[in-house]
């Protein structure tokens, strides 16, 4: 049945809601996020998220289910976040993120963190994204 099995070990960041098992009505899009830091920028990127990305992604209409750091270093401990957002589908996804990228607010928060870090806090192409549709088992859909 499986070819191969990978885990990952994740701690919950201090900015990442309890993850509450939940079914709403109609069937939702899941977002796994991960995004691969420059050497020592991790802790920038956590400031971003903690002070502006979380309550922007809320203004454009994505909900939060988790933000996580990996446990072990061989699996980015230092350099690594990984997330899950929920979206209606994937217009939905498409729009709340291309307002998100269009705000002001984020464009400030962006320029002034990359400022502050001499440069960008993630490696070229260090943000990845895999949609994500819930079984229809699962405590969370």
């Amino acid at each position: 049945l499986v070819a191969r099995v990978e885990s990952t070990y994740l701690t919950a960041t201090d900015y990442s809601p309890a993850i509450r098992p939940a079914v709403v009505a109609g069937e939702r899009l899941f977002e796994l996020r991960t995004y691969k830091c420059e050497p020592g920028r991790l802790a920038a990127l956590h400031d971003r998220f903690r002070q502006h990305t979380l309550g922007l992604f809320s203004k454009h209409g994505m909900t939060h289910i988790g933000y996580w750091t990996p446990v072990e270093a061989r699996q980015g401990a230092a350099d690594t976040l990984i997330y899950i957002l929920a979206h209606r589908d994937q217009a939905a996804r498409d729009a709340s993120f291309k307002a998100f990228r269009a705000d002001p607010d984020w464009l400030a928060a962006l320029k002034a963190s990359e400022q502050k870090a001499g440069g960008s806090l993630t490696v070229s192409n260090g943000v990845t994204s895999v949609m994500m549709r819930a079984t229809d088992y699962s405590p969370i859909r």
